[in-house]
């Protein structure tokens, strides 16, 4: 069952046998047993670490799900009673799945911000059992008459409730008086028993008995863009830098910068995300390709932050002013982007914060102080924070670091290495910036053990990194895909990065220009979120050797890239990255996280997956599907069948129907079984939309 709401206030009405059920209700309270009823078990969504509250982004579609059952043979019934953070409730029938594990679920697309309650409640469905019986044993000829009478009494004491609309009770009292009439046959009788008419009237309003209401929940409604976004990444000293005729560079501003913007709005991003943009130290700083040696006029890595111009709040004077960042965020809001600012804790030793609080820092046996590492890589030109000494100071600093930078118009915040630092201080950080400011985001690059990464998703973090970026065959992308869109998407959502300025994998680096597409592609379909790093589009592929990162990587100097003239001479991903983000826009069902379906094809390189949105859902009115077929070996010609469970989108197995490749416009008739072919050199991959039937 699906539905979709905007928080309509429905009115609490009561069975007629509301006294009776209050009574048992009371006793059984009195047995103090741990046993409902009939018991509500595994509620979802939910959080499996600790007391945290399931996530949700507005206009996104919750499944909503329940173990619940009774002893013997009598039915039930569960329903979700929602309550919006404005105070409207709503309630929801679910739907069993027919699994054997007495599971129940329906899905609910919600539409306003804020923190939302929901209970599950459970009932004896009354007219269930009796419709059940009844159409076996009428039929069978054994108790009709009986079954006749128990059903009339039922449809007695519907058609006496009074917030039934008047035309449904006068249909079920005139029901309850053809299966009393000695007329009316058994065959008659039966057409009664099985009337859709009437087993809607009590889907909609049941008769209820022995109910059980279960706990009240929480789950936390974010901001879209909490959940929905295109994010491209740049250094904006990078943007405008020119060399000077001395060999030496002079950096790009955030005036230059901005010129950069409309491009990237061009191509349909919605993030604009910039590493740090505070000073630079010069101790230690780092020289091209994390040499150890800088030369003069190097700028040294962005992560090294602070010097005797500031810190954490203050901006690197090469860059410009507070004004200048200022005029940089109104820019990209112009352009309908919103900008993404680095949040890395951490030190260069000449931060102000190492001379005015060293208590912040570790300080080894020999009165150094420790340097970052991560073995065998050592950061010399970055100290990591130490949480144990003073921690209230720490928090207060990171907190007012934060508001600051929100007080300059930023809201989303990239943070580097979460996992280093304490889970409790995201907790409280996150829990009381979005306090203050509901509309912040904090996204975790963390690339670590599961259980940290998920947990800091729980505790707080509106997006995480993910594995992604190391998922590449077909089956690695099928468990994947499925993981991260069911299983952990409660409270993780992932942003499926294709790059960074840390990373380039050695599928990008080997797969040509196909591996851009075919890395692109999945990104920008199988998630709602995903993200570009700059060069991604001019299939930068050259590694430093023996790592996965950029040779000549921006993080230690300044990159010249000649934008349009790749474009102008067909080199450029540019215009594949627009329509791939055109067509996000355009289909509502790849800006949802949980609707993935993975499906199956003969050969092990080609992954398929759908994502389907039904049009009780939908913020048109209308079903959308979106079929998914990607060649995933960027090296070869595939040929290959696909195999569709087109149930998942409502049409039976073996009907046709009319798709278009949203890619090349290209109109193939499909059905459940399907030829394809995919060379990763021309065409790695299809996306189809699948047309409506008229």
């Amino acid at each position: 069952m699906v539905t979709k709401t905007r928080s309509v206030r429905s009115r609490p009405w009561r069975s007629a046998s509301a006294l009776p059920v209050r009574k048992a209700q009371a006793w059984q309270a009195e047995t103090d047993t741990r046993a409902r009823r009939i018991p509500l078990a595994q509620p979802s969504p939910a959080v499996p670490w600790g007391d945290y509250r399931p996530k949700a982004f507005v206009g996104e579609v919750v499944p909503f799900g329940v173990t619940s059952f009774r002893e013997g043979h009598d039915r039930i019934g569960v329903q979700v009673r929602l309550f919006s953070p404005s105070g409207d409730e709503s309630l929801h029938r679910l739907e069993p799945l027919e699994d054997g594990l007495d599971r129940w679920r329906t899905e609910v697309a919600l539409l306003e911000q804020g923190i939302w309650r929901f209970r599950f409640e459970s009932f004896g469905d009354d007219f269930a059992t009796w419709e059940h019986a009844a159409s076996l044993k009428i039929a069978a000829g054994v108790d009709a008459p009986l079954m006749r009478e128990m059903g009339a009494r039922l449809f007695e004491r519907a058609g006496a409730e009074r917030g039934r609309p008047a035309a449904e009770r006068e249909a079920l009292v005139d029901a309850a008086a053809s299966l009393r009439d000695a007329q009316v046959d058994d065959a008659a009788a039966l057409s009664i028993v099985e009337d859709p008419a009437i087993a809607r009237y009590f889907h909609q309003r049941p008769l209820m008995s022995l109910v059980t209401i279960g706990d009240d929940r929480e789950l936390l409604v974010e901001r879209e863009r909490a959940g929905v976004g295109a994010w491209y990444e740049f250094f904006p000293r990078s943007e405008g830098a020119r060399r000077l005729k001395d060999g030496t560079v002079k950096s790009g501003t955030f005036r230059t910068a901005a010129k950069r913007l409309p491009a990237v709005a061009e191509m349909g991003f919605d993030v604009a995300y910039l590493p740090p943009i505070h000073p630079i130290g010069q101790t230690n700083r780092k020289g091209r390709n994390n040499t150890l040696d800088a030369l003069p006029g190097d700028p040294g890595s962005p992560y090294a932050i602070g010097a005797a111009e500031g810190g954490h709040d203050a901006i690197h004077p090469e860059l410009g002013s507070a004004a200048d960042f200022r005029a940089f965020v109104r820019a990209a809001e112009r352009l309908g982007l919103e900008v993404a600012l680095d949040l890395a804790l951490q030190a260069s030793p000449d931060h102000p914060w190492v001379t005015e609080h060293p208590e912040w820092f570790t300080t080894l046996p020999d009165g150094s102080i420790a340097y970052a590492e991560n073995p065998p890589k050592k950061y010399q030109d970055i100290y990591p924070i130490n949480f144990d000494i003073d921690p209230a100071g720490i928090y207060a600093e990171v907190l007012r670091v934060v508001r600051h930078w929100i007080s300059q118009g930023v809201k989303i915040f990239r943070v580097d290495n979460p996992h280093t630092k304490p889970l409790q201080f995201w907790e409280w950080l996150i829990a009381t910036v979005n306090a203050e400011h509901p509309d912040a985001i904090f996204l975790s690059e963390a690339f670590t053990r599961p259980a940290v990464m998920q947990s800091l998703a729980a505790v707080g973090f509106q997006q995480s990194y993910s594995y992604f970026t190391w998922r590449n065959t077909k089956r690695e992308l099928e468990e994947f895909l499925s993981s991260v869109a069911h299983d952990t998407a409660d409270f993780m959502r992932p942003n499926l990065f294709v790059n960074t300025h840390d990373i380039l994998t050695e599928f990008l680096q080997f797969g040509g220009r196909p591996a851009y597409v075919i890395r692109a592609a999945i990104a920008a379909t199988a998630a709602p979120t995903y993200g570009v790093y700059a060069g991604y589009e001019l299939f930068e592929n050259v590694a430093r050797p023996g790592s996965e990162e950029n040779i000549d990587n921006e993080k230690y100097e300044y990159k010249f890239r000649d934008w349009a003239g790749a474009i102008e001479r067909g080199d450029s991903l540019a215009p594949f990255l627009a329509r791939l983000n055109e067509i996000r826009r355009a289909h509502p069902a790849l800006r949802q996280l949980r609707n993935l379906s993975v499906h199956w094809s003969d050969d092990d390189a080609i992954l398929v997956y759908t994502k389907h949105l039904d049009a009780a859902l939908s913020p048109d009115g209308r079903s959308d599907t979106i079929i998914v077929v990607v060649n995933t070996d960027p090296h070869s010609v595939r040929q290959t069948m696909v195999h569709l469970d087109t149930r998942v989108w409502g049409v039976e197995p073996g009907t046709p129907y009319e798709v278009e490749d949203l890619v090349t416009g290209a109109r193939w008739t499909w059905s459940d079984h399907n030829y394809v072919m995919l060379d990763a050199f021309t065409e790695p991959v299809h996306i189809l939309h699948v047309k409506e039937s008229r």
